[in-house]
């Protein structure tokens, strides 16, 4: 029986959208921790590392983030390892999150002028201690911006999440549409929210290049 968009139904998928920004957030968060570890990895002195980060980004980068929810949804169960899909899309994000930072933070680090790495070399520093004092905290500068930028696509990605049946904001208004066939009036309310979401995060993003870019022409 078709019903009618009401005010319930608009509470429902404003409801769903307390879990697009839970997943948001692990996914962001252990994507942070992921992609230092692959940044570092990158720029690390042994070729190892170097080349496995290499691998590992070249893998996430290099294949659609739909494909990557597949295989780690259908993936382990179909292993003997049942995951629901709350946990398969934080654990496939969070991958995906790692690749992508990691990436833009190794050309955060690389943008720092060499010859501070060199002479922090001189004065004996070790890679730690090069990393830590001199490094990282001018590469932190110059990554806010494209790092706010990225989880705006992230925001954006967890809507793929809907495929595994998880149910975030994407999900819901599947659900209300299919129970209210107006896919105009359930699909603008649920983009309305993802604008809502990510426009002042794009709006920031924007801004924090600008002033970086104005600082470095000083």
């Amino acid at each position: 029986m078709i019903r009618p968009f009401g005010w319930g139904e608009f509470l429902y998928i404003a409801e769903m959208l307390r879990w697009t920004l839970a997943l948001s957030a692990i996914a962001f968060g252990g994507g942070m921790i992921g992609g230092l570890i692959i940044a570092l990895m990158r720029v690390a002195d042994r070729s190892g590392l170097r080349v496995f980060a290499t691998g590992f980004i070249r893998v996430f980068q290099g294949t659609p983030l739909l494909m990557q929810l597949f295989l780690v949804f259908f993936g382990l169960n179909i292993s003997g390892l049942p995951i629901n899909p709350w946990i398969a899309a934080a654990v496939a994000l969070t991958l995906h999150a790692s690749a992508f930072l990691g990436e833009i933070w190794r050309g955060c680090i690389i943008a720092v002028p060499k010859g501070q790495r060199e002479a922090a070399t001189a004065l004996g520093l070790n890679y730690a201690d090069r990393m830590r004092f001199i490094t990282l905290p001018q590469a932190t500068r110059i990554a806010v911006a494209p790092t706010v930028g990225f989880l705006v696509q992230l925001i954006k990605g967890t809507s793929l999440a809907s495929i595994i049946g998880f149910t975030e904001l994407t999900r819901a208004g599947q659900i209300i549409n299919n129970a209210t066939f107006k896919p105009f009036l359930v699909f603008g309310t649920v983009a309305a929210f993802y604008f809502l979401l990510c426009w002042p995060l794009s709006i920031l993003a924007r801004r924090m290049e600008t002033r970086f870019s104005r600082a470095t022409t000083r």
